[in-house]
């Protein structure tokens, strides 16, 4: 037996939630949010300010967000924060200090250390590497430069404690999966 929550947005079969099958209305609102990170992802974006966005509460939204987009929101971020200080690094002579704070980070510091753990290496070190053969960057379209340099997202910062804590990333999400 099937049946569709408009409560929930999921459709359940024989009583089990099917979590891939969210109603397109809540992908619409859950888009919605995503489109806005994307374009001010320098912006601070609570939970709070994108379920308004969404027009869904808090928790839905913390729930919903990650299955379309397999990350939660702040990971989101984060990683859109991280591909646009990479586009400057390795296009722009600004200042790593002024790279950090137009990509939204509050200080050098927190910008370093989570572009580190996102990308193994400091923003210094993939200026320096990026910026050897610029010549050859020319050649290639930029759409494909920005796909080879998007992070792992499975190297992100909160995995990388999830394993210093002793748990396993693939038990954590097998139990989701029904």
């Amino acid at each position: 037996m099937f049946l569709f929550s408009e409560r929930t947005g999921f459709a359940s079969v024989n009583g089990v939630n099917n979590t891939m099958a969210q109603s397109p209305e809540l992908l619409r609102c859950l888009l919605r949010a995503k489109d806005c990170m994307d374009a001010t992802s320098q912006e601070e974006w609570p939970v709070e300010r994108l379920a308004r966005i969404s027009n869904v509460s808090e928790a839905h939204f913390a729930r919903s967000f990650k299955e379309p987009f397999g990350v939660p929101p702040h990971r989101y971020l984060l990683t859109r924060r991280i591909e646009r200080a990479k586009a400057l690094l390795r296009d722009s002579e600004m200042p790593i200090t002024d790279i950090a704070f137009q990509t939204g980070w509050s200080s050098q510091g927190t910008f370093g250390r989570i572009f580190r753990d996102i990308t193994g290496e400091s923003p210094g070190e993939l200026r320096k590497r990026e910026q050897i053969e610029p010549h050859q960057r020319d050649s290639v379209p930029g759409c494909y430069l920005s796909a080879a340099n998007r992070p792992d997202l499975t190297i992100a910062v909160l995995e990388k404690r999830r394993l210093e804590a002793g748990v396993s990333i693939a038990s954590s999400n097998e139990s989701e999966v029904p």
